[in-house]
């Protein structure tokens, strides 16, 4: 734990996705609120289908919405630095990336995670 989820819409340019997800990793880790750097995990997933508002053709909007699951007991001002965090740091990793076609929205959630949370490493 944490699980951090990154969604993007195809308008949203990432030209080096491994070292963005290093970079959020690292603002994850330097907070000093997780336990090991390899407890963290964080991933990309494409939206092919989206419409942003109601009658965005064109796809002028698009967005970064980023979903952090951690483990319960942080504080909401805990939670509301981890997310601040995270939107500055997509801001500052990905603006200049982009191509200034799209309006992008960039959306943070932080979410307990159940207390149903299993986890068990698997050796090579």
């Amino acid at each position: 734990m944490p699980h951090l989820t990154i969604q993007v819409t195809p308008n949203v340019s990432i030209a080096h996705e491994e070292s963005f997800l290093k970079a959020l990793n690292k603002i994850l880790w330097d907070s000093g609120h997780f336990g090991k750097a390899t407890d963290i995990k964080a991933r990309i997933i494409r939206v092919e289908t989206f419409l942003v508002g109601v009658e965005d053709d064109e796809q002028v909007n698009g967005f970064i919405y980023a979903h952090l699951k951690i483990m319960s007991g942080r504080d909401i001002s805990i939670r509301n630095q981890l997310a601040e965090q995270l939107v500055t740091t997509i801001e500052q990793t990905l603006g200049a990336e982009q191509s200034g076609r799209a309006s992008l929205q960039v959306c943070v959630e932080v979410e307990e995670i159940s207390a149903v949370y299993h986890k068990k490493m698997l050796n090579a």
